[in-house]
């Protein structure tokens, strides 16, 4: 079976780090991550609902999946709005611009469905995570109380994505 098209990477400080859409293939491997990077993992047939959607992707380093990102376009009121709903990267790949080159990417995908902005949540504790979000641009815009089952708070960060962003 043929792999994936790699995606266009931005610049990384990770060496042979691959970007491309997820496989069927994949899924065991992002399950594995997800269950070593959260308290509360998604079930393995969520990932599933996402497979052959341009926001679902892979990292690979040494053909080893490290990481991936979700995000997909939804409608409000009419107008596309992007969500990243999921990502993360294996404990022991973290801090080597995997999560950002990511985030990039499905940025990218989202500004290219016409999206104008985009919209996360993410565990109040996760410090990690925010620093990362804030790094692209995404600010605070409220909390949600209760939201992870375990009862720890959301906050719902958003971001401005550039109006010519689709275009490119």
């Amino acid at each position: 079976m043929a792999r994936s098209e790699p995606v266009t990477l931005p610049a990384t400080d990770c060496d042979g780090l691959e970007l491309r859409r997820a496989e069927r293939a994949d899924l065991l491997a992002v399950f594995r991550i997800e269950s070593a990077s959260f308290p509360q993992p998604w079930p393995y047939d969520a990932f599933e609902r996402f497979l052959g959607t341009p926001g679902f992707l892979v990292a690979e380093l040494d053909r080893q999946v490290v990481g991936y990102v979700i995000a997909d376009v939804v409608r409000n009121h009419g107008s596309p709005v992007g969500h990243v709903k999921d990502l993360a990267v294996h404990p022991d790949r973290r801090g080597l611009g995997v999560g950002s080159s990511l985030l990039s990417a499905a940025l990218s995908a989202i500004a290219t469905s016409g999206a104008r902005s985009v919209r996360l949540e993410v565990r109040e504790s996760n410090a990690p995570a925010r620093r990362l979000y804030r790094r692209f641009g995404f600010d605070p815009l409220r909390r949600v109380s209760d939201y992870y089952d375990d009862g720890e708070d959301a906050l719902v960060m958003v971001r401005e994505l550039p109006a010519d962003a689709g275009d490119r």
